[in-house]
């Protein structure tokens, strides 16, 4: 068993910046598994991926152990979103509860057992999406955009489980222009508009209040702001790790 996944991946940003539409140049969609966690919310693109509506927090848990055992029939797997499964979660489990400091830890755990055996466990292509909140650091009078988590997972957050994390963002393309590179190509809708969804790879000084994460190297400056294509990130990590 891998001790790792180098293929983990968190898509986190705010609602409408293109999470979702990210995940439409993914290859061989009928090899993915598609955990829609929003209440059977549509995917904004025609897709074939395996899509299963998830209504209980461990059905994910039960997906993954399928994926498990038939590895050679699939590629990889999505969870969109972490943020409202870990709210699914809260809901069914915790709310009304007995007990709510033992259903607050079966939270945490919940969430470990999902990152630290599962995910390592089917060691391919995985990808989260998650929704972002500001919130004010009261401490340091400063802005902080992170995914949001309740109970103990709050204190390291959850992006610390991921060694990839973009942010879903629409730029202007005049600020774009200070970023060229063969990850980020501008097309002719893009200037009919103005602006581009991309992902952002690198924290910038006005960002440093983001949970944005890569490994030292893995993009450089040019590549900051890339097209917001889960496959086009994929390709560069496999590359990457291939070293």
């Amino acid at each position: 068993m891998s001790e790792t996944n180098d293929q983990l991946v968190l898509v986190s940003g705010f609602s409408g910046t293109g999470k979702s539409a990210s995940l439409r140049n993914i290859r061989n969609q009928e090899r993915w598994l598609y955990n829609n966690t929003e209440a059977g919310k549509r995917l904004p693109f025609q897709n074939k991926f395996l899509n299963k509506r998830i209504s209980d927090p461990y059905e994910v848990l039960g997906f993954f152990d399928q994926a498990i055992e038939n590895k050679d029939k699939l590629d990889g797997i999505i969870t969109d979103s972490i943020t409202f499964l870990m709210e699914m979660y809260e809901s069914v489990y915790v709310l009304g509860s007995n007990d709510t400091q033992k259903a607050w830890g079966n939270f945490a755990q919940f969430f470990k057992e999902l990152m630290q055996d599962r995910v390592v466990r089917w060691g391919k292509p995985t990808i989260f999406t998650a929704h972002l909140l500001d919130k004010l650091d009261t401490v340091k009078h400063e802005m902080k955009t992170e995914v949001p988590i309740k109970g103990a997972l709050k204190n390291n957050g959850i992006e610390a489980y991921f060694s990839t994390v973009v942010s879903t963002k629409k730029i202007t393309l005049l600020e774009l222009e200070k970023y060229q590179s063969d990850l980020l190509t501008i097309t002719d809708e893009d200037r009919d508009l103005g602006f581009k969804h991309v992902f952002q790879t690198r924290i910038t000084k006005e960002t440093v209040g983001e949970r944005i994460r890569s490994p030292m190297g893995m993009f450089t400056k040019e590549q900051t702001f890339i097209d917001n294509d889960c496959q086009l990130l994929l390709d560069h990590l496999t590359k990457f790790y291939a070293g």
